[in-house]
């Protein structure tokens, strides 16, 4: 790895350390001190509009439905979240934000907005496009690693063999 390779390792970490911290802080300082990171996901992943199924839910957070319970059984308790028995299939639940939910979705969203906004005001047009191409071909590969290594073979491979990603 060379100079600027390193350098860019250490700032993609310390950007991801940051944002987490970032919004962890925000979280325990603000109207939402009662939510966790990963329950505030979970409100994101549910979304404000229409109620989604538990496993709709699952498949976009990445996590198996009984994962996915335990957080909903949490937010339900904290009246962020409800269940609904679909009147077709009693067998699906549908689960869908409270209007505090709905709060705190907009809450996060906003302050993602407001990060954004921080980062690219500064940023010429054409500084702003090169950095929007740069984070989603950044995003495309980290999903891609995010597939290859989700079985846990990748990684065996890449310190047993100690070859390259």
């Amino acid at each position: 790895m060379d100079a600027i390779e390193q350098d860019f390792a250490e700032s993609l970490l310390h950007i991801f350390d940051n944002v987490l911290l970032t919004e962890e802080m925000a979280l325990s300082k603000g109207y939402f001190s009662d939510l966790s990171i990963a329950e505030l996901h979970t409100l994101n992943a549910i979304g404000p509009y229409e109620a989604r199924t538990m496993t709709e839910t699952a498949n976009i957070l990445g996590i198996t439905v009984g994962t996915l319970t335990v957080s909903v059984d949490r937010l339900v308790k904290k009246e962020y979240v409800e269940r609904q028995r679909d009147t077709k299939d009693r067998r699906i639940v549908r689960i869908s934000l409270t209007r505090q939910g709905k709060l705190a979705y907009r809450m996060h969203s906003k302050f993602h907005r407001v990060l954004v906004k921080r980062i690219m005001d500064p940023l010429s047009e054409e500084e702003r496009k090169i950095l929007a191409r740069t984070i989603a071909e950044i995003d495309a590969f980290v999903e891609e690693q995010y597939t290859k290594y989700s079985n846990g073979d990748q990684y065996k491979k890449i310190v047993r063999d100690d070859t390259e990603v």
